[in-house]
């Protein structure tokens, strides 16, 4: 039975991609493992990997050089408690989806001689998988243009695996409302707090018969709920307001519209899904990839960016407005977010995991 070691960060965009392969190679009877930290944890519930292993890890910024040291030793700390777990588990590959949690298995594998695969879900290449792309047998990619790749990289773009629930609730087709238009609105899988604080005050700020058709489905962090609730229920909008949803796959699939962050997955979910939406980057993101992620889709005129600087209640507002009274450019884009998606792209990760271990 072949083995697979997983090495992911500790948000959803580092985890979800690396449970679609998880669930895909362990239909196939592979022995899948998997190493983060205790972050990541929280989004290892769904992931088939056993053991599932927290290693020492942490962010280094030389802007910060008393906590870069700090974090340097927590690394090394972890590097060696990988190579212990290697030793003993004998992987015969070590598949790294980014994220400081996924260097201590990445270097402590490629100084083994353990094969490595890495997937980048971003499209622009993160640090972590910047350092170890040009040891790694091959390097995949979300998107199809990545930056940042170190030259001698072998790349190959193949898309972003998705969840097999998401998968299995993609609707057949888009249809632009008629009469009530059903709006989700997501935050990342930490949620955030401009989409939370904002987001009611815009619907609010909306004409009466545009309001009156709404049906919001909200993901706000747990301090903005009873606020979020209470500006609904006193516009009368119906309204699902909770801080996460588990089955996130049903909102995307009934929604006519999104509202969300432009991290790899929700772009990915967002096209193979098919649906119109407003994205509004994570300004702090390292090399600012959520607004190359979200160019993919505006670029097909599926999607409109709002950096947030410009992401304000009037603004917000003044864009719901334009584009929730077009049915045809609803559909237009609807059509346009589908052409982006790729729908192998868990079956070609898992054959670059297959030939990795074949050609070593």
């Amino acid at each position: 039975m072949p083995r697979m070691l997983l090495a992911a960060g500790g948000t959803g965009g580092h985890m979800f991609p690396a449970q679609a392969l998880a669930e895909y190679l362990k239909a196939k009877d592979w022995d899948i493992a998997m190493m983060t930290d205790a972050r990541g944890r929280k989004h290892s519930g769904r992931i088939p990997a056993n053991p599932i292993v927290e290693v020492q890890a942490a962010t280094i910024s030389l802007r910060k050089p008393i906590q870069a040291i700090k974090g340097a030793y927590k690394l090394s700390r972890g590097v060696q408690e990988a190579k212990a777990f290697i030793k003993d588990w004998k992987p015969d590959v070590v598949v790294g989806f980014g994220g400081y949690p996924a260097f201590p298995a990445m270097r402590a594998a490629q100084s083994l001689g353990i094969p490595t695969v890495l997937h980048e879900q971003n499209a622009v290449l993160g640090r972590v998988n910047r350092v170890f792309a040009k040891g790694a047998t091959y390097v995949a990619s979300g998107f199809e243009n990545l930056s940042r790749l170190p030259a001698g990289s072998n790349h190959k773009p193949i898309g972003n695996p998705l969840r097999a629930q998401i998968v299995d609730a993609i609707p057949q087709d888009y249809a632009a409302p008629k009469d009530k238009i059903e709006l989700l609105i997501v935050g990342g899988s930490l949620g955030a707090k401009l989409i939370s604080e904002v987001m009611p005050e815009a619907i609010k700020a909306l004409p009466e018969r545009l309001r009156s058709r709404l049906n919001v489905v909200q993901q706000t962090r747990e301090e903005y709920l009873e606020q979020a609730r209470k500006i609904y229920t006193d516009a009368g909008i119906p309204h699902l307001c909770e801080s996460f949803f588990t089955d996130i796959e049903t909102h995307l699939a009934k929604a006519h519209y999104i509202i969300g962050r432009a991290g790899a997955s929700s772009v990915s979910e967002i096209a193979i899904m098919g649906k119109p939406s407003l994205l509004v980057p994570l300004a702090i993101a390292m090399d600012d990839h959520q607004t190359e992620n979200a160019k993919a889709l505006k670029s097909l005129g599926a999607a409109d960016i709002l950096p947030e600087s410009d992401f304000t209640p009037d603004r917000v507002a003044a864009v719901l407005e334009e584009r929730l009274n077009d049915a045809n450019w609803l559909e237009t884009a609807a059509r346009s977010a589908r052409s982006a998606a790729t729908t192998n792209a868990t079956e070609s990760m898992a054959e670059l995991v297959i030939a990795a271990v074949r050609n070593a």
